[in-house]
C-alpha cells in the first residue's frame, strides 16, 4: 500500500483568492480617489474666469455659446 500524507491548513487557492480580493479592493479605492480628484479639479476650473485661466496657463474652458443671427426676432414675430 502506498504511503500518503494528509495536509491540514489553508489551500493555495484560498490564499490567492484572499490576496486577489485585497488587490481589487485597493484598485477600486484608488479609482474612486482619482475620480474624486478629477471632479474637484473640474469644478475648481469651472469657477475661474477666463483671465484667471490665462494666468495659470490653462486654455479657456469650453462653455456653451448661443449664436443668434441678426433679424431672428423679426422673422419669428412675422411668423406669428
Amino acid at each position: 500500500m502506498a504511503h500518503t500524507e494528509t495536509r491540514t491548513g489553508r489551500s493555495a487557492s484560498k490564499k490567492r483568492l484572499f490576496g486577489s480580493s485585497r488587490k481589487s479592493i485597493a484598485l477600486m479605492i484608488a479609482a474612486f480617489r482619482g475620480w474624486r480628484r478629477t471632479v474637484a479639479r473640474r469644478s475648481a476650473l469651472a469657477d475661474l474666469t477666463p483671465d484667471q485661466l490665462n494666468d495659470i496657463g490653462h486654455p479657456e474652458a469650453h462653455r456653451p455659446a448661443l449664436d443668434i443671427k441678426a433679424g431672428l426676432m423679426t422673422n419669428l414675430m412675422s411668423m406669428r
